[in-house]
């Protein structure tokens, strides 16, 4: 039984450990992407809008789509939020 709860210890320290290491690399990751998009704001709003303008060009129902799904999901947010206010 002494036997097994040491293990079990040890084991818990191993997973303890390996788990502040990943933390640390999810960190690292999430603050390269963070500065990327920080340094290239522009450009993003750019590529997206000639994105937007393309689909716009090529298949106008799905803007259509787009906005309708956008709007209910606002709506809902909204219902969600006075909902839990009362």
């Amino acid at each position: 039984m002494d036997i097994e709860n040491e293990e079990l210890k040890k084991r818990i320290i191993e997973l303890e450990k390996e788990n502040e290491k990943l933390k640390k690399v999810l960190e690292n990751y999430n603050n390269s992407r963070k500065s990327y998009y920080e340094k290239n704001k522009e450009i993003i709003k750019e590529k997206a809008l000639t994105r937007l303008k393309k689909l716009s060009e090529e298949n106008p129902e799905k803007i259509k789509e787009y906005s309708k799904r956008a709007y209910q999901k606002k709506k809902e947010k909204i219902n969600k939020n006075v909902s839990e206010n009362l």
